[in-house]
Formats: structure tokens, sequence, C-alpha cells
């Protein structure tokens, strides 16, 4: 199974420009008002992408675990732990 689908790999290359656009900000001395406005939009774009990687490798592992007949909540409680950390 593809953990980091397209739409993942597109999510983070989209990051990717504006990490760029924000030292290109920076190098015109942009002010400090709009460079961190742009900082702000990059990390909420970061928190979602590590969303759906989450929610996705979630899945999976829900399922194999279900496959093998085991309960899910400890993958859960992990995922959930996850997702706290990245904040």
């Amino acid at each position: 199974m593809d953990h980091y689908n397209q739409d993942v790999k597109n999510r983070l290359k989209r990051i990717e420009g504006q990490v760029r656009g924000v030292l290109r900000m920076m190098e015109e001395q942009t002010e400090c008002r709009e460079v961190v406005t742009q900082l702000s939009a990059i990390r909420s774009a970061v928190d979602r992408a590590i969303g759906v990687i989450v929610a996705k490798n979630l899945e999976a592992c829900i399922k194999e675990r279900e496959a093998l007949g085991e309960s899910a909540d400890d993958i859960i409680q992990e995922a959930v732990n996850m997702i706290v950390r990245s904040r």
C-alpha cells in the first residue's frame, strides 16, 4: 500500500513552494507581518499534511490488525499521540 499517495506529495510540494516564497520575501525585505502571515499558512498546511498521513496510515494499520484478530485501540491511541506531539 502506498501510504504517501500523490495527494500527500502534492501537498508537500505546495508547502515547499510556500517556503521558497517566504525566503524570497525575506531577501526582498518584505514587512515582518506579511512574512509571519505566510509562515502561519505554512504551519497550517503542514498540520493538515500530518493529519492526512496519520489518517491514511491509521486506516491501513487498523485493517492489518483486524485481519490478525487484534484490537485497534492501541494503534488509534498511537495515532492520537503522534498528532498531539506534532503540535
